[in-house]
């Protein structure tokens, strides 16, 4: 795919050269631009020769290292690449008819997990992408492990490739990567003794695979035809944890750090306090849900201590999760007065057991809210809505929810200051 630049910014590097939006890049400093990792490899020097597929060469100055102010058409420049697996626990494979097509579509692209912090089963790699990661030494990639068990491995993702795991993550570690790795926990396929196979397995990585993240299968109501998957219960996440605890106090006792993190999902279901803060070191896989609850409450009272007043102006609604609704009732506690009002939403569009917030869609809030009491305004999570988008899961918009609720809706970002701020404006 060519590299045809979308927009130069203004007084950037690019712009000073004479480069324009329609140019079309073809080299820089002899590297051929297929992708942004080529981009962004060959322009971190301070003298770029970029040549056009037209033929025309222009020369940057770039001493200081900043970035050239260009923008391209799409993000990666080339295309996604797909993924080929068909994992039994896959939530794509779960996803209700009538969505928009980009919803259906499964990447597997190391390119994304730099760029994005996807995961990527590697199944899908060839050697020449290993050393081309290698060579570029990017900086982190995030691994959907599953199991180290090669044949288990292979009958998880129904790829014949999927048991040469332990292989790519040596090659990787061999290569000085930082990693990090993800388990989705499928009770019944890889738990119990294969879960301990699998951290037992991942220990010699812990130098340079920052963390190892446990989380629960996601379960929909729309799994006709997909291999039969148990939930996990509050007896069962209850011994994930334990069997998980254990782990955490060995590598504490050998590398100073837990290493390995549930999802929070097991610690509500479980109905067990969540984690302190110091244990999840960091957050290195937040993002995947695991120690968002505490990070979230955490800088709550943080923020509390810092308002002036901690009573709400007007009166308002949160919009939630099941899962969480129990969290946002303690956390609206810490208020003054009676004028936070909390509504836990059914997930009608997965199925009822999924009951995280940020798969709740906007067709579910304004069936669920209509009359209800909402105060002057409602709030959710910025979770619900698309990456970079005012859109659902299932396309109803931001505005379709206010139109359709007669109240003013605002997406608050996951930390505790930002919620406090929606909640006492």
């Amino acid at each position: 795919m060519a590299a045809k630049i979308a927009r130069i910014l203004p007084d950037s590097p690019a712009e000073e050269a004479g480069l324009e939006a329609g140019d079309v890049i073809e080299s820089i400093n002899g590297i051929e631009i297929r992708d942004y990792l080529d981009y962004m490899y060959a322009s971190a020097a301070e003298e770029l020769e970029v040549v056009l597929v037209t033929g025309e060469k222009t020369w940057i100055e770039n001493e200081e290292f900043v970035p050239l102010g260009i923008e391209f058409e799409t993000m990666l420049i080339d295309q996604p690449r797909a993924c080929h697996n068909r994992c039994i626990f896959c939530f794509i494979d779960q996803l209700p008819k009538g969505m928009r097509s980009t919803c259906y579509f499964k990447d597997d692209d190391y390119r994304l997990s730099f760029l994005q912090g996807n995961y990527v089963s590697m199944t899908n790699m060839k050697d020449e992408d290993v050393e081309r990661i290698l060579r570029y030494h990017i900086p982190r990639i995030n691994i959907s492990v599953h199991t180290t068990n090669p044949e288990l491995r292979q009958k998880m993702l129904h790829n014949k490739n999927a048991g040469k795991v332990l292989d790519y993550l040596q090659r990787f570690a061999d290569g000085g990567l930082n990693m990090n790795g993800q388990i989705v926990l499928c009770p019944g396929f890889n738990d119990g003794a294969e879960l301990d196979r699998t951290i037992g397995d991942l220990e010699k990585f812990s130098h340079c695979m920052e963390s190892l993240s446990v989380v629960p299968v996601g379960l929909s109501d729309h799994r006709s035809g997909l291999a039969q998957l148990q939930r996990f219960d509050k007896t069962s996440a209850a011994a994930v944890i334990a069997q998980v605890e254990n782990w955490q106090e060995k590598f504490l006792k050998k590398i100073g750090r837990r290493f390995v993190y549930l999802g929070d999902e097991f610690y509500i279901m479980a109905e067990k306090p969540f984690p302190a803060y110091d244990d999840y070191a960091g957050f290195p896989q937040i993002e995947n849900g695991v120690g968002l609850c505490t990070s979230l409450l955490y800088e709550y009272q943080e923020a509390l201590k810092l308002a002036e007043n901690r009573c709400p102006k007007r009166k308002k609604s949160i919009a939630t999760g099941k899962i969480a609704y129990g969290m946002m009732q303690y956390i609206v506690k810490e208020l003054s007065g009676n004028h936070i009002a909390i509504y836990p939403i059914e997930n009608n569009f997965f199925g009822k057991h999924i009951t995280v917030s940020g798969l709740i869609t906007g067709g579910d809030l304004i069936r669920q809210l209509k009359d209800k009491p909402l105060g002057e305004e409602l709030l959710i999570t910025s979770a619900m809505l698309r990456r970079g988008e005012d859109v659902f899961l299932d396309d109803v918009t931001l505005k379709d929810v206010e139109r359709e609720l007669k109240i003013k809706v605002r997406a608050v970002e996951n930390d505790g200051f930002s919620l406090l701020d929606a909640l006492l404006d």
